[in-house]
């Protein structure tokens, strides 16, 4: 298999998890409304058991954004030959156009600075799996 070859897959992946992102992102209500209520209920339950308050709504929102990027960083360095430098700021890019399409478009969400840093964080971290993964040898060559 080719280099070029190697690489086209995860491109597609990219872009449909991208669509899948744009669907998320641009939800008309917050896509974990559902289960507001269920996440309260569970996060009691942990903090009666001893889990440290600290851990909290905002918490788990952070760290979902987080998760929610990693797959779109891990597909762009498999997908093309790109620094860590250069994962970032389309992370950051795509995050920040979600953001203001949000505040443009959408009444019931809300954008925030902290998305944009944590969905960045995500692709970051998507990266640096994606290359320590592929450096023994068992996809692409991204570096």
């Amino acid at each position: 298999m080719t280099h070029r070859r190697g690489r086209k897959p995860w491109r597609w992946v990219l872009a449909a998890y991208l669509a899948a992102l744009a669907l998320v992102g641009f939800w008309p209500t917050p896509v974990d409304a559902p289960a507001q209520g269920f996440l309260g209920q569970a996060l009691a339950q942990l903090h009666a058991a001893g889990v440290p308050d600290w851990i909290d709504y905002n918490t788990l929102e952070a760290s979902a954004n987080v998760l929610l990027f990693v797959p779109a960083g891990f597909a762009a360095a498999a997908g093309f030959r790109s620094t860590w430098w250069q994962i970032a700021g389309c992370g950051a890019l795509v995050s920040a156009c979600v953001e203001l399409g949000q505040l443009l478009f959408l009444q019931h969400r809300y954008p925030s600075l902290i998305d944009i840093a944590t969905n960045t964080g995500g692709a970051l971290l998507g990266f640096f799996l994606a290359e320590r993964l592929f450096a023994h040898g068992t996809g692409p060559d991204i570096s």
